[in-house]
């Protein structure tokens, strides 16, 4: 199999373990005594705890090892989190075990994104992380629709158990697959250390301003839709899949940013983005409505999430990890941050008001992308982009 897509495979093992506990957390609570589901969720926070404290203190010891190395270790740590998942044999085995899981995946992730870097054709960048973000549609799909039937026709243990199966058979794979990646630095950087290099402390911001209006709307669009609009659970999850599907489908427009540069997109996609954002709320009353403007949340988001992301990678090579890191760190701070600001938002004022709240996080870094500007692109470049134009 291309490494590309055994990189997007990581992806959605990553992405399905750190949503795949919320619909089957009253399966699980049934199988430990004197356990509710909110207490199942505890092993989800952990996870989210461990995954950024990982990608904040681990993950620059890549650069050191190497983003292959790190990433086979990353993957085989998190298929024995997942089999002690799958066995545990008390809630708190199972919280412990996701804590593990998510210390794995704060380093599997800044390892995948760095080698994606690396393996990209030249000219190509932006559509190889394309092809590798596509897993996050694959942990939406079918991270969160299977595994409720798993669970039901299954067992929840066997979730996990796959997930975990999954994994390993990753690590197999990538262990015969022809990776070659950039010289490492041989150093371990300092994430405060990190934070001086050029552009990168307002790119950091930009993806807290993003991830924050991403993960503040989308931890009460589920509520919203049951509570509010009183729709069925399953109708609910279908916003989640139109998401998702959204999410995907927009992969082949990555090589736009390929050929424009993602300085010059960057104010399109970020005004879409505040526009889609603004069009939830306006549509919030109407359910069908709601669906298609989150198959347009899903897409621009994609395209938005390669921008930053590929624009991190091609900061400084030789130190993706630590950057990287950096950018899952605060990824899952801002996840945190957004869901509970945006908390007393939606139950005071409704979820057009928290689509609003949205559209607000995102004016800081469309802003700045208006004001920087599109790059010059280097002559090499402006050569190879003019020929595959041809």
């Amino acid at each position: 199999m291309n490494t590309i897509w055994l990189l997007m495979c990581a992806i959605g093992v990553v992405g399905s373990n750190s949503l795949v506990l919320s619909p089957i957390a009253g399966d699980v609570a049934g199988s430990f005594a004197g356990t509710g589901a909110t207490d199942a969720m505890t092993a989800s926070a952990v996870y989210g705890a461990g995954t950024a404290l990982s990608a904040l203190f681990l993950a620059p010891y890549a650069d050191r090892i190497g983003l292959r190395r790190a990433l086979f270790l990353a993957l085989f740590g998190l298929a024995l989190s997942l089999g002690v998942s799958a066995a545990s044999p008390a809630l708190l085995v199972l919280i412990l075990a996701q804590g593990t899981a998510g210390l794995a995946a704060g380093l599997t992730l800044p390892a995948i994104y760095g080698l994606a870097a690396d393996l990209a054709p030249k000219g190509h960048e932006s559509e190889t992380l394309g092809k590798v973000l596509t897993g996050w549609t694959l942990s939406l799909v079918a991270g969160v629709s299977l595994s409720s039937i798993i669970a039901d026709f299954l067992h929840w243990r066997a979730v996990f158990a796959i997930l975990g199966i999954v994994s390993l058979l990753l690590v197999l794979s990538l262990r015969r697959a022809d990776i070659v990646e950039c010289a490492t630095s041989g150093k371990v950087t300092s994430p405060l250390v990190a934070l001086k290099i050029s552009g990168l402390p307002p790119i950091l911001f930009g993806v807290a301003c993003y991830m924050a209006a991403f993960y503040g709307l989308y931890a009460y669009l589920g509520t919203h839709l049951t509570e509010t609009l009183a729709l069925s659970t399953a109708l609910a999850g279908v916003a989640a899949l139109s998401y998702g599907v959204g999410f995907g489908v927009v992969a082949p427009l990555d090589r736009l940013i390929d050929r424009h540069g993602a300085s010059r997109a960057a104010p399109f996609v970020f005004g879409a983005l505040l526009l889609v954002y603004l069009g939830l709320a306006i549509v919030s009353p109407l359910w069908l409505a709601v669906l298609v403007a989150c198959f347009a949340w899903g897409a621009i988001n994609h395209l938005g999430l390669n921008i930053l992301v590929g624009q991190l990678t091609a900061l400084s090579p030789d130190q993706r990890g630590t950057i990287l890191g950096l950018y899952s760190a605060v990824t899952y701070a801002a996840m945190f941050v957004g869901t509970a600001a945006f908390k007393p938002v939606f139950e005071l004022y409704g979820f057009a008001a928290v689509a609003v709240l949205s559209a607000v996080c995102i004016a800081p870094p469309l802003f700045a992308a208006i004001r920087s500007g599109p790059q010059r692109t280097p002559k090499a470049d402006v050569r190879y982009n003019a020929q595959n134009r041809r």
